[in-house]
């Protein structure tokens, strides 16, 4: 540091960023063991050890949201993780350099969207009076309204997300494709091996590293599945199908008022979120993989 001075002053900024606003609120996880109010503040609010982790276990309304969280959450993993990187599989077999700008383009511009603008998309397209529901009521299935469908909600849920992020995603994909060298798809194309082969033995190990380091990041965030887009469409649905981990702690500490339980919640989450990632990290790391840390 003596020699180097300079050198870390320039990370000075990012080293407060993630102190003040990642660390120093941690201490705020002590209101999941009190019976915290606002107005006697945490010093003054009482101690009540885990009771408020008991009264999760006992809450159905807990218990819905971390089911509904789940499913979601293994819909996405299954689903729309690996969505962009068949995609770019798929824009690394074109030959045409402006066709695969132009996919491109198209596909990343709804990640500058917001979750409001979406939920409008969807529902003037897939609502009671858009234009998909005309259709299945001309094709015979009657009058129909996927966006206020609970049964399919899950699967809505999941193509927003597809719909949303697969292009942000393509691009990192994209970007560690072309990173591989041309020579081992040369040497392939020499010993015979055609499109398929060189694609599974050539283009899959040159960005397997990628997608473990996404694929762990990914699974600690896994009970985050969308706090807005969730929210959004709650009313419509109804709660059994769109209240998640997100949304209770919502509904339950900013407007119910109970602070402890929503930040036991909270807390929950981060204890798992964390598990998984050193779990995943640990496998990665047996498997060969050069995992997170």
């Amino acid at each position: 540091m003596r020699q180097h001075p300079w050198m870390y002053l320039f990370i000075l900024p990012g080293v407060l960023y993630f102190t003040v606003f990642q660390y120093l609120p941690l201490l705020g996880n002590l209101v999941a063991f009190k019976d915290y109010s606002p107005f006697l503040g945490f010093s003054a609010s009482p101690w009540v050890g885990f009771s408020n982790f008991t009264g999760l276990l006992t809450d159905s309304e807990f218990l819905t949201a971390l089911q509904n969280t789940l499913l979601i959450s293994l819909l996405q993993v299954v689903v729309a993780f690996p969505a962009p990187i068949l995609l770019a599989l798929l824009l690394n077999s074109l030959l045409s350099d402006r066709v695969k700008r132009w996919v491109q383009s198209v596909v990343y511009l709804p990640h500058f969207f917001g979750w409001v603008i979406v939920i409008s998309i969807w529902q003037a397209v897939f609502g009671g009076v858009g234009p998909m529901a005309e259709l299945l009521h001309a094709l015979g299935f009657g009058q129909q309204n996927v966006m206020a469908n609970p049964d399919t909600f899950l699967a809505l849920v999941t193509a927003q997300v597809v719909w949303k992020e697969i292009g942000w995603g393509t691009i990192v994909f994209f970007a560690a494709i072309s990173a591989i060298p041309v020579e081992r798809y040369e040497a392939a194309a020499v010993d015979g091996a055609g499109g398929w082969r060189r694609t599974w033995h050539v283009t899959l190990p040159g960005i397997s590293s990628v997608i473990v380091l996404l694929l762990i990041l990914r699974l600690g965030t896994v009970l985050n599945v969308g706090f807005e887009q969730l929210l959004l469409q709650q009313h419509a649905v109804g709660a059994d199908a769109a209240q998640v981990l997100d949304t209770y702690g919502y509904f339950r500490g900013v407007v119910g008022g109970e602070w402890g339980l929503a930040t036991a919640a909270g807390l929950v989450k981060g204890i798992v979120g964390t598990a998984l990632v050193i779990a995943a990290n640990s496998i990665a790391k047996r498997a060969g993989q050069g995992g997170l840390f």
